[in-house]
């Protein structure tokens, strides 16, 4: 991003915060059973702690391959579809608090965009998912993908990128976040959506997109520190 258009980014994030909207609530009772199912299997096979969470909506819940993209590093996914920002925030101290990760990894914002809500909105409330884990998890990072422009919500996109500039701002003004621009990548030289990265659906990626997010979420994750000599 040019020096100038980030400046201007990150002078409307600072004239505007105090007139962003009020974040979201997420919805209790649609994810209900799905957060209890994450619960019981922690209950039989708990995730490590000082890990790397993955969360957020479909095409989180939908890399299956996660563990095996990265057998070197402790990830685990707590995806679950059709989730919106404020969904990971309702149920932080259940599926994100507990677990104590490293980092975090969120992929969400697409299904806020699609049920109406503002780039402004997307902000606010990654801007709150950011307050409510820094609060009990100061040192965990926060990295953000990069909503993913596809062919099924392509009437969206201009919101989209816009929702992305705004995050990848308030993300580059803070130490503790990353913006991992994936959104680029997912385009053809002709500014359209990639067709052989996508499953039959035109939104979420198949077996080559996620080998395209592999390859640049992995220089964003975190490992652990390296203990003194003794």
């Amino acid at each position: 991003m040019p020096f100038r258009t980030l400046a201007i980014l990150l002078l409307a994030i600072t004239s505007f915060a105090a007139e962003l909207p009020p974040p979201s609530a997420g919805d209790a009772e649609k994810w209900e059973k799905s957060i209890a199912k994450f619960e019981e299997s922690d209950q039989k096979n708990p995730p490590p702690k000082n890990g790397i969470l993955f969360i957020g909506s479909s095409s989180i819940r939908g890399w299956k391959t996660l563990a095996q993209d990265f057998p070197d590093l402790p990830v685990y996914n707590r995806g679950f579809g059709g989730s919106q920002i404020a969904d990971s925030v309702l149920f932080a101290d259940r599926i994100v608090i507990p677990y104590q990760p490293r980092q975090i990894v969120m992929f969400a914002g697409s299904n806020d965009v699609n049920a109406g809500k503002t780039s402004e909105q997307v902000l606010a409330d990654f801007i709150e998912f950011d307050r409510v884990v820094r609060a009990k998890l100061p040192k965990t990072r926060i990295s953000w993908i990069a909503i993913t422009p596809c062919f099924k919500r392509w009437s969206q996109v201009d919101k989209v990128k816009k929702a992305n500039r705004l995050v990848r701002a308030y993300c580059e003004q803070r130490s503790h976040l990353d913006y991992i621009n994936t959104a680029d990548h997912m385009l053809a030289p002709d500014g359209m959506p990639r067709p052989d990265i996508f499953v039959a659906d035109g939104l979420h990626l198949n077996a080559k997109g996620y080998a395209i997010w592999t390859k640049i979420v992995r220089p964003f994750l975190k490992r652990p520190a390296a203990r003194a000599a003794r």
